[in-house]
């Protein structure tokens, strides 16, 4: 293969990881954990600048529910705009504070039970 072909590939590949990362709602963090391995070896996968081998390939369409064929086709999906990735990451962002609230509630709840449980038991 030569060598602008390779890099045509490992580009579109990087590009169509980074498409789908998006839509997942996940992080660089969040894909490379799952790999195994570390955050700047997963962006260096993004952006095309590592040569990826066909059992990594695999494993990163596994991740992510799609065929190999998928991640190495030059046109998988239209990038999301910007608006659209903004949008996506503040509903992650509310989604994990509201969880946080809701976990926040729980323990106040069990504090003022417990400090009624006390107070009834001094008086």
């Amino acid at each position: 293969m030569s060598e602008t072909i390779k890099k045509k590939t490992n580009k579109s590949a990087g590009k169509n990881i980074r498409t789908l990362r998006h839509e997942h709602g996940w992080s660089q963090e969040d894909v490379a954990n799952r790999l195994g391995i570390s955050i700047p070896a997963f962006s260096k996968i993004e952006t095309g600048v590592t040569d990826i081998n066909l059992s990594r390939l695999e494993q990163i369409a596994n991740i992510f529910e799609v065929s190999v064929v998928n991640l190495l086709s030059l046109e998988y999906t239209e990038e999301p705009s910007t608006q659209d990735l903004s949008l996506s990451i503040i509903q992650k962002k509310l989604t994990d504070r509201e969880v946080e609230i809701t976990n926040l509630q729980r323990k106040v709840i069990l504090l003022y039970e417990e400090l009624l449980s006390k107070n009834n038991v001094a008086i």
